[in-house]
């Protein structure tokens, strides 16, 4: 292990002896009470050094045997230190694919705030190169998040659509001009490719694109159909079900953008779920999906799709689909995320379990809202104070470590 005070959290000195990590509420920690030798000794834990080498630079500091011990368990139990050389096979060979792994270093530096063990951060990293995610819909939507996927270090991603792509579909992060004329699903993943930091692992050439022997670790519907994404059928969404996989749901209608839910099969809660509830809270819903898929309501022939908010939308997905990949259980289980125009504000609308879905979420969770578990999945251990009065004088105390008020 090479110790590594992780360089994400900037460090000031809140008075005399007290040290605060980071600036955000979020992610703020102070470190205290500090004597000067330990926090001179804090400059050393750059990730150049063992932990025998730092207890030697601590014994010619006339730090307390112990203290540098002490000093590294409590940094990590709280979820401030790294390891430069952790993440396992995965991490070292991402380090030796330097060209990559720079491309990657601002989203290692952000795993390594939502990570806590020391060489986390880059571990999860280098899973996501194994990692399979399948988007369907290659409109400014789906092509913006296939393209933020592959950028952000996804392994293999895969754009299933029809059609050719048109002048609409251009976007900035997305399909680009040149493309407009050839297929979609072509395009949006060349797009993919040449976004993506490396080459995805090869396929297996007994492997046909269009089997999916290995299955997806995420598939994403992001429908071009404005409908689609306003209703999602159920019955397309049987396959997924049924074979246990992942899938979220994110596009644009009508000037609101919708992110969620994320399905994990059986766990929660579904569009048959969606579907169900919505005509429990109105018995028209079926006459009006009915009469929209059918084309007899008023339709469009261009659906609206601002593009500044699609691209807001395909980034919400990606940093929900990136947290479901790295292992975390993001908000939009059992819920949607919703943002209209003009207003621009977020909210969520819970789904829940419909017990007269087949998912079989309902039996599941009895209705329990996959979000009420998040607390379990906090990564930053907090240390609170000690209630008893900071001494002015007297035996030195170890440095305890506490969420800060910023």
């Amino acid at each position: 292990m090479a110790p590594l005070l992780k360089p994400a959290l900037r460090r000031a000195w809140r008075d005399l002896n007290t040290v605060q990590f980071g600036m955000t509420p979020a992610h703020a920690l102070t470190l205290g009470p500090m004597d000067t030798a330990t926090g001179s000794f804090l400059d050393l834990l750059n990730g150049t050094r063992g932990p025998e080498l730092l207890r030697e630079e601590g014994r010619r500091m006339d730090l307390p045997d112990g203290h540098v011990d002490g000093l590294l368990r409590r940094l990590a139990r709280a979820g401030l230190l790294d390891d430069a050389r952790g993440g396992g096979p995965g991490g070292d060979l991402l380090r030796r694919r330097r060209a990559v792994l720079d491309r990657l270093r601002p989203d290692l530096a952000s795993l390594s705030l939502t990570t806590s063990d020391p060489g986390e951060a880059i571990g999860r990293l280098a899973a996501r190169r194994a990692a399979r995610v399948q988007v369907r819909g290659a409109g400014r939507v789906g092509a913006t998040l296939a393209s933020l996927l592959a950028g952000a270090g996804v392994g293999e991603v895969d754009v299933r659509d029809i059609g050719r792509v048109e002048p609409g579909d251009v976007t900035p992060g997305g399909l680009p001009a040149e493309t407009v004329g050839d297929r979609r699903d072509e395009a949006a993943r060349r797009v993919a490719r040449r976004h993506a930091p490396d080459r995805p692992p090869r396929r297996d050439t007994r492997s046909p694109r269009g089997q999916d022997t290995q299955g997806h670790s995420l598939v994403i519907i992001a429908p071009r159909d404005d409908i689609g994404v306003h209703a999602p059928s159920p019955s397309a969404a049987e396959p997924l079900i049924d074979s246990g996989t992942p899938h979220l749901y994110v596009g644009v209608v009508e000037g609101t953008g919708v992110v969620g839910p994320l399905v994990l099969p059986g766990e929660t809660a579904c569009a048959g779920c969606l579907d169900a509830d919505r005509t429990d809270r109105d018995p028209a819903w079926p006459r009006l999906v009915a009469q929209w898929r059918s084309g007899r309501g008023r339709s469009r022939p261009v659906p609206p799709c601002d593009l500044a908010l699609a691209t807001t939308v395909a980034g919400l997905a990606v940093a929900h689909a990136l947290a479901f990949l790295d292992g975390r259980i993001p908000s939009t289980a059992g819920a949607r995320w919703e943002v209209s125009l003009p207003g621009l504000t977020w909210h969520a609308r819970p789904i829940w379990a419909h017990r007269a879905c087949s998912c079989g979420a309902a039996d599941k969770g009895e209705g329990e809202h996959p979000s009420a578990k998040v607390g379990s999945h906090e990564t930053m251990a907090r240390e609170r104070p000690s209630k008893t009065p900071r001494r002015e004088g007297g035996t030195a105390r170890p440095a305890r470590i506490w969420r800060a008020h910023v």
